[in-house]
């Protein structure tokens, strides 16, 4: 799911930018095309390139042991504080990940009350239509008769 204003389907406005592009500057107008036919895998592929780096990201942390200085304080020093930088990260991949689930969650709710409240505004809407269309079409009663002859 995106969250451009342009989406990647058949829709007026993709087909005006579409052939907009192929008049400026056939280039942009064949990119408008891919991302019509292609532009929902795009999300999935950005996602992917993304996990894969972190991947190798934490994975290439792992072969970057620095050489022995000579000095052993030091370097039990530095391997020390390599450790807790890469505690603090683990830490910190951990929280930025339960965040994400959170605002997650947060929009997961905001969509449901909206629907909820669009579906409870359409049952009343259809009950009070329901109701006027009951009250036309009751037959008028010989008192009422009366007073309008």
């Amino acid at each position: 799911m995106t969250n451009c204003a342009i989406r990647p389907e058949w829709s007026p406005m993709s087909i005006g930018l579409m052939i907009l592009g192929f008049i400026v500057f056939w280039p942009l107008g064949l990119a408008m095309l891919a991302y019509i036919l292609w532009g929902d895998r795009l999300h999935d592929a950005t996602e992917r390139a993304r996990k894969k780096a972190r991947e190798h990201r934490h994975s290439y942390r792992g072969y970057t042991r620095h050489a022995r200085t000579g000095n052993q304080a030091f370097d039990d020093y530095r391997e020390a504080e390599l450790q807790r930088l890469a505690e603090e990260r683990r830490k910190l991949d951990e929280e930025r990940q339960a965040f994400e689930e959170f605002v997650q969650e947060l929009r997961r709710v905001k969509d449901k009350e909206e629907f909820d409240r669009f579906m409870r505004n359409r049952a009343n809407r259809s009950t009070t239509e329901d109701a006027e269309v009951v009250s036309e079409t009751k037959p008028r009663t010989r008192k009422s008769r009366s007073k309008s002859d």
